[in-house]
């Protein structure tokens, strides 16, 4: 069922202004910025996503990450599982496909290009990881910009903006996270020009070495609503500079506006797989 706020319009406004302050706040000093470096291995956060909602992880300057998903067309809790063997859990029902390319601009900063076959949508996405985690700041943070179009580009334009906030701890093998965004244009049926601000949340967990589990969720809190929260699970493994993950999500979005309009329900199944340049 569709619902949506009367006081949709000023919402953002509140929202940018808490954004900002939190950034003001939160901004470490020039020597504690120096001592950042983008290149380094951490345990806790071996990718720029969880499973769709993004990380703190920083791009180092110059380097480059592609970024592959699949959500496949079976509904896991449709039929049983006789019936979901036969057809290899959704490997014989068609897949929303996407296509991800990062590259870093400058220090701190990430350009990020992604194209879904869901809606034919492209996002174009700017990042910037200014704030890491250190003994003089509690948690990382990033700063999100993005815009999508869908039918490549073309129509259903959706600017979007909000930031990453991450903890890290218990020997580098928890990441917690807090993805607050605010999405423009997502409504439909004549309601197009309505906005969305959810809050994603994930954890990922170390359980071996190389080896996580991985949980997000994004429930809305303000503006137009359609669909359940979206919600996944993932069993991550790391090799190198390659990340996998067998990914289990209500739906197949991937884009800030599909994460603002939720899932459909049921369950299926999908991949990710990061490969990295640096």
């Amino acid at each position: 069922m569709t619902r949506y706020s009367s006081s949709a319009y000023k919402a953002p406004f509140t929202f940018l202004a808490l954004l900002a302050t939190l950034l003001i706040v939160a901004t470490p000093s020039a020597q504690a910025q120096s001592d950042d470096d983008d290149a380094k291995l951490r345990p806790a956060e071996p990718d720029f996503v969880l499973i769709n909602l993004p990380t703190t992880l920083p791009l180092p300057e110059h380097a480059s990450d592609f970024h592959l998903t699949h959500r496949f067309g079976l509904d896991l809790t449709s039929v049983d599982f006789g019936e979901a063997a036969a057809n290899l859990f959704g490997l014989d029902n068609g897949a929303s496909i996407g296509l991800e390319y990062r590259f870093g601009v400058i220090k701190h900063l990430e350009a990020v290009v992604l194209r879904t076959s869901l809606s034919k949508t492209f996002q174009f996405t700017g990042k910037y990881d200014g704030w890491h985690q250190s003994d003089k700041l509690p948690v990382g943070i990033s700063a999100i910009v993005a815009v999508e179009g869908e039918n490549n580009f073309q129509e259903n334009y959706a600017p979007s903006f909000g930031v990453v906030i991450s903890r890290t701890g218990w020997e580098d093998r928890l990441a917690l996270y807090a993805n607050p965004m605010w999405v423009y244009n997502t409504g439909t049926g004549g309601a197009e020009k309505e906005s969305t601000g959810y809050l994603g949340l994930g954890a990922r967990v170390r359980v071996l070495e190389s080896t996580y589990g991985i949980f997000e969720v994004t429930p809305r809190i303000g503006g137009y609503t359609i669909q359940d929260a979206e919600y996944a699970f993932a069993i991550e493994k790391r090799v190198g500079a390659h990340v996998f993950s067998l990914v289990f999500q209500n739906g197949s979005g991937t884009t800030n506006r599909q994460l603002a309009h939720g899932g459909p329900g049921g369950l299926y199944m999908g991949f990710n797989l990061t490969r990295k340049f640096f």
